[in-house]
């Protein structure tokens, strides 16, 4: 049984949609990623954002998911360098309400 539910958290984070596939170099780096709510990949996949997207004002962010601007909470930042460059977002759906658990910024062109 926890060989079953160890498989199926692994199975939550596909690095195939956090980045490019070209690079399975950063699959390992993508899965270890964590904000101060915790490892990105272990409940949420991450996916790269578009610079309209998402902003930064006094310090804090915001992103835009499925039409709705939305707070990220400053423990959801990533504090490591971003490797890819784009900015990631690892949200969280649950009784309807989108939560972020993870933020990386990239950079904005």
């Amino acid at each position: 049984m926890m060989r079953i539910v160890l498989v199926f958290l692994l199975l939550l984070c596909t690095p195939a949609l956090a980045h490019d596939p070209g690079r399975p170099e950063l699959n390992e780096w993508f899965n270890r990623l964590t904000s101060g709510r915790g490892l990105c990949c272990s409940f949420a996949d991450g996916f790269a954002v578009s610079d309209v997207d998402w902003e930064s004002k006094g310090g804090h962010y915001r992103v835009r998911l499925e039409n709705i601007w939305i707070d990220v909470p400053d423990d959801a930042v990533i504090t490591e360098p971003n490797r890819v460059g784009r900015t990631m977002v690892w949200p969280l759906r649950f009784d309807g309400k989108i939560s972020i658990r993870c933020f990386m910024p990239g950079s904005m062109g």
